[in-house]
């Protein structure tokens, strides 16, 4: 079944969402392929993400400026939904903007510069399989030719800006997929921008957690007066996309609790979990990063994941299930 919201068609390119909203599409979604969002008022505009690499922003600003011309010339104000790379690695491209953020994405991107995964990229021939999935996951992406510009605006709850008479809040809900994810609703537009909370039509990946924050905030989404719904990555969709992102979580934590429970390690129980009903579902590899945080919920372990351990074992997922 879509979760895509039946007014718009998942393709490339800009979306015009109505009243002055729009949303930048990268297909197919998955990892690095993010959206992004414009909100316009009059003569001033306010962008929601920039992309993996400064090309890929170069052509999302080309195409907003055509769009609205009057609105572009100079861009008022970015927001960053949380550090990951692909929703800032492009805030160089939007000179004198204020960039918002949330002061721990901020952290978080100071410790997650662009030429980290330069480096990784550079060292994937040596690495075998796992080179192989860093290389399908991340070589399409210029990083080196990112300098990475940092949030000159951050906040610690919410924050309100005004694109001309539009009221814009910004929400934050982590930690969930990251420290620092925030909602950016437009309340006028009946819209909400929500970056890496959603992945329609695609595997979340639980970095951070607690699950009960990624789950109390998609019920803070279906809670909003709101029709238009961009997630991060996917397709445009409306609140049965949100349910499916909240019924996803709640089945994993409740099937990962029982594997737990039984004594399995997280990659065992990452792999005995049944994720047939999410089949279609891009990157299903994730499920390893998932399970592996619940656990470390589930004991109370506050340690940071090793990321270059679970990419191993996303790698060996991905292998087994002929995606590599």
């Amino acid at each position: 079944m879509s979760l895509g919201n039946p007014r718009f068609q998942y393709t490339k390119g800009l979306h015009d969402l109505g009243n002055g909203g729009y949303a930048w599409l990268q297909p197919d979604g998955g990892w690095g392929w993010s959206n992004a969002g414009l909100i316009v008022d009059g003569a001033e505009s306010l962008i929601v993400d920039t992309l993996f690499d400064v090309p890929l922003t170069r052509e999302m600003l080309t195409a907003m400026r055509q769009a609205e011309p009057k609105a572009t010339t100079q861009i008022k104000t970015v927001v960053n939904t949380h550090h990951n790379g692909d929703h800032c690695n492009g805030n160089e491209c939007c000179q004198g903007a204020e960039i918002i953020a949330h002061k721990l994405a901020k952290e978080a991107m100071t410790h997650e510069p662009p030429q980290l995964l330069a480096g990784f990229l550079d060292l994937a021939p040596q690495l075998g399989d796992l080179g192989l999935f860093i290389k399908k996951a991340f070589g399409p992406f210029d990083f080196k030719g990112v300098t990475q510009t940092l949030p000159t605006t951050t906040f610690e709850t919410e924050i309100t800006r005004h694109v001309g008479d539009k009221l814009v809040k910004i929400m934050h809900v982590g930690p969930a997929h990251t420290p620092g994810d925030a909602l950016v609703h437009v309340p006028a537009d009946k819209v909400v921008f929500t970056g890496d909370i959603l992945f329609i039509e695609g595997h979340p990946i639980m970095w951070e957690g607690p699950v009960a924050n990624w789950i109390e905030a998609c019920d803070r989404i279906l809670a909003m007066d709101v029709e238009t719904i961009v997630p991060g990555h996917g397709p445009i969709t409306d609140k049965r996309g949100v349910k499916a992102v909240r019924d996803y979580l709640v089945y994993v934590r409740n099937e990962a609790r029982r594997r737990y429970d039984a004594g399995l390690t997280a990659f065992e129980a990452a792999q005995d979990i049944d994720m047939s009903d999410y089949d279609s579902w891009g990157d299903g590899e994730r499920i390893v990063v998932n399970v592996a945080t619940l656990y470390k919920e589930f004991t109370g372990d506050d340690t940071p994941n090793d990321a270059a351990f679970l990419f191993g074992q996303m790698a060996a997922i991905a292998k087994a299930k002929g995606r590599l």
